[in-house]
């Protein structure tokens, strides 16, 4: 993978950037203090997992925005391990098959787009771009363990903040976790840092597959006050 620079800004610069980032948190609030209902229920509290597609392509720029949107979530010290890989092409979804289990097969190659959601172990050589005011290479270089936790953990975070911007974007998502990742790495990163960690169909759902939606815990048995 190819690295990026950055030069981290001083002085007025790095005072007049911190000011506008303020300003512009403040100003958000102001506007918009929080989402309608109608919005929570399209990212989350209504939303389901889907497993049927309509025959309906999913424009590119459509799938930058999701980035764009996925990017701009917090990671710790902005490592943004995550890389995503757009299976769209009949030969590429092939490949990524061999790795399904037998019920998920039709799932995915009817999707318009299946997304590998991967972690780069070696996202650490990006900081000096992602974390400019301060060299944290050596947090890591060396530290195999520390490497892989950090990026699992990170990436997948990414991978649920890809998730809910398909959603708020108009999308369905319907996220795979049956499947081998060893082989999903052999096919589509051998000689990498990359590891796979879940798979995401992405398009625009047919809804008359959906059956209801199930329970999940109330709050009094999945939370504590300490």
């Amino acid at each position: 993978m190819t690295t990026i620079a950055s030069k981290a800004p001083t002085g007025e610069a790095l005072a007049r950037l911190r000011a506008e980032a303020q300003e512009s948190v403040r100003a958000l609030r102001e506007r918009a203090g929080r989402l309608d209902d109608d919005s929570i229920d399209l990212i989350l509290r209504t939303a389901r997992s889907h497993y049927a597609w309509q025959d309906k392509p999913v424009p590119r720029d459509l799938l930058e925005q999701i980035y764009e949107i996925t990017a701009a979530g917090p990671t710790s010290m902005n490592t943004c391990p995550a890389r995503f890989f757009f299976i769209e092409t009949p030969e590429a979804k092939k490949r990524l098959a061999k790795s399904l289990k037998d019920k998920n097969i039709d799932k995915m190659m009817s999707a318009p787009v299946s997304v590998i959601i991967a972690h780069d172990l070696d996202f650490w050589k990006e900081l000096p771009y992602l974390f400019p005011h301060e060299d944290r290479r050596p947090h890591f270089e060396g530290k195999p363990e520390h490497c892989e936790a950090t990026a699992f953990r990170n990436g997948t975070l990414q991978g649920a903040y890809f998730m809910i911007a398909a959603r708020a974007l108009g999308l369905d998502v319907g996220a795979m976790s049956g499947y081998s990742n060893k082989i999903v790495d052999e096919e589509f990163f051998s000689g990498t840092t990359l590891k796979s960690n879940f798979l995401c169909n992405l398009g625009y759902a047919d809804e008359t597959a959906l059956f209801h939606k199930l329970p999940r815990l109330p709050f009094d048995m999945a939370c504590r006050f300490l």
